[in-house]
């Protein structure tokens, strides 16, 4: 079931926001007025997961020159997630959160339940708390940050842009008449 176009499910999670505490949750409202890329992710410590979180990192600038936020998800629990970021990843410039109840990764149709994990889902939030791009796909292959740039920036534009359009790039324009 597609969701782009749908209100955002709402959503309020334990993540690592305050790392040191792990007491500040997370929610859909915490983010509304500017644009949120939401993503999920099967499983902390895995092989995939830390180069995706890795690259969404080290891009939180471009987004947030977007006018976005980044927040990721998996099914893991919040000191999971601090174990992860303290032993392995190392720093991370946006919350971890736990979908440990399944609801949030069932809710925007990516959880996998007989496993009990979520695929690898990507969304793009508007700043009303409208989902205007989405994308799930195999565990195997991680994101692409350009693209999801690319899209946010493109959406943002609220114009008609192009298969490779890139910020600079013309738009198409539409004769009216």
């Amino acid at each position: 079931m597609a969701l782009v176009g749908k209100p955002a499910p709402d959503f309020t999670m334990a993540s690592t926001k305050n790392l040191a505490t792990l007491d500040e949750p997370v929610s859909l409202s915490d983010y509304r007025g500017g644009w949120l890329v939401l993503f999920f992710y099967p499983a902390d410590f895995t092989f995939v997961c830390p180069t995706e979180i890795l690259a969404f990192s080290q891009a939180v600038d471009q987004f947030a020159e977007a006018g976005a936020q980044v927040l990721a998800v998996s099914t893991d629990g919040v000191y999971s997630h601090q174990a992860w970021i303290e032993f392995a990843l190392g720093k991370v410039q946006f919350p971890l959160a736990s979908d440990t109840t399944l609801r949030v990764s069932r809710a925007y149709g990516v959880l996998r339940e007989e496993e009990g994990v979520a695929d690898r889902g990507l969304f793009i939030i508007d700043p009303e708390g409208t989902i205007r791009y989405e994308v799930v796909h195999d565990d195997n292959t991680g994101r692409s940050v350009e693209e999801v740039l690319r899209v946010l920036n493109a959406l943002a534009m609220a114009a008609k842009c192009p298969a490779g359009w890139k910020p600079g790039d013309a738009t198409i324009e539409v004769p009216v008449g």
